[in-house]
């Protein structure tokens, strides 16, 4: 990938491209900044996912996914390759400007959009034990580039940004004062989502949305962020991304008694723990189905024992939202809006059907029909809480900063 930068003052060839780095996937998107402001939609997007393991695949906007194949010894430096491989193919003459990289930890230093260089890079690399399901891979991908192509800029835009926001008595943990003083802390996550909702919700809602607001990102990792003027007042995954809420295969949080018992009593090692934690609870461990709610409940009404957990994991995965939500709800003081968003909370009207069942109490009245169909409210006339569904578009928020750094550079 050839690269542009701004000499001419002109946007024509800036292109962003925007990774999202996991363990086993590379989510991409390209976003063309030649109209201002920048388009809310992909020019296109894509992923490699199955990274590692033994089926992995690739697909695209306007290409169905396939199957590939990666080199064993490095499939995520494979997978990288394929991915600057497909975009070069398709930028038809004009150039990436930049890219963004969703950066899941920024730590108690980066409290916005960064350009990399080898410093900030190995600033990075040291919140890897914060959240490592994603801050290595993300900076492999980053390393790769600054050492290949060290002269296109690279971004990096932060998840735990957006919740700085948070008081004090948020951010600390009931531990020895000096471990607040090491960096020890309630950070937040999921922050470019909840930085884009509060960008959509007042666009669609009005100055409802500025008031007592709870969001639920619910995907395959899940959050709650309690929000007053759009800004974060309390957020339920903290330190790490094991917190809050039970998630698709993370227990969420955990009286740390258990984790102690599986190490003293059960001789379970440190990385032994750390797969059951992030690998091998939640909703799949829970059920012994699948992390997805939508296969789940297929088989509430199976026979024996395969039905009860199946019934047993979705009653257990609402009822922690619902706590979580009553415990954002006390903080604010009340609540006006409840808005779902990510991948469950976008697309499983059931899911959201019977939180807001619990959630009767404070007022909430679901429209069926509005719900079924995923409209962008779908509360009744007569709620006394608006509830909303809202896509979240992580990618443009990345691109958005990547594109105002540029910016600053250029008039520098």
């Amino acid at each position: 990938m050839d690269v542009t930068m701004a000499r001419s003052g002109r946007r024509e060839h800036r292109l962003i491209l925007v990774l999202n780095c996991g363990s086993s996937s590379i989510k991409f998107a390209v976003f063309d900044s030649s109209a201002a402001p920048l388009p809310r939609q992909a020019l296109w997007n894509g992923k490699v996912q199955g990274i590692g393991g033994a089926n992995p695949d690739f697909g695209e906007t306007g290409v169905a996914p396939f199957s590939i194949e990666l080199d064993t010894a490095h499939p995520y430096r494979a997978a990288l390759r394929l991915i600057r491989d497909r975009v070069s193919r398709r930028l038809d003459g004009r150039r990436i400007g930049a890219v963004a990289h969703r950066i899941v930890h920024g730590g108690s230093k980066y409290f916005m959009p960064v350009r990399v260089d080898a410093n900030v890079l190995a600033d990075l690399k040291g919140y890897i034990p914060l959240a490592p399901l994603h801050q290595p891979f993300a900076l492999e991908a980053v390393e790769i580039l600054l050492r290949e192509q060290p002269d296109l800029p690279q971004m990096a835009c932060f998840d735990t940004a957006f919740h700085h926001t948070l008081p004090q008595v948020e951010k600390v943990l009931p531990l020895p004062y000096a471990a607040w003083e090491r960096g020890l802390r309630r950070y937040g996550f999921h922050g470019l989502s909840y930085e884009y909702m509060a960008v959509a919700l007042p666009e669609r809602h009005g100055d409802a949305a500025r008031g007592r607001t709870v969001v639920a990102h619910l995907g395959s990792g899940a959050s709650l962020c309690a929000m007053r003027g759009l800004k974060s007042a309390a957020t339920t995954m903290g330190f790490s991304a094991l917190d809050g809420l039970m998630m698709g295969t993370r227990t969420g949080a955990l009286d740390p008694g258990a984790v102690l018992y599986l190490m003293e009593i059960e001789k379970l090692s440190l990385e032994q723990v750390g797969r059951v934690l992030y690998h091998e609870s939640g909703l799949l461990g829970v059920s012994g189905i699948s992390a997805e709610p939508r296969v789940i409940v297929g088989h509430e009404n199976d026979a024996g024992e395969t039905g009860e957990r199946a019934r047993l994991a979705l009653a257990l995965y609402v009822r922690r939202i619902v706590r979580e939500i009553g415990a954002l709800v006390a903080v604010l003081g009340g609540l006006d809006m409840l808005v779902f968003t990510a991948g469950v909370g976008e697309h499983n009207a059931f899911i959201r059907e019977r939180i807001c069942a619990a959630l009767g109490f404070l007022g909430i009245a679901l429209d069926t029909d509005a719900n079924a169909s995923h409209a962008a409210t779908i509360s009744s006339d007569h709620s006394q809480v608006t509830v909303a569904v809202e896509p979240t578009n992580e990618e443009w928020i990345a691109a958005s900063h990547a594109l105002s750094c540029l910016d600053r550079e250029k008039a520098r």
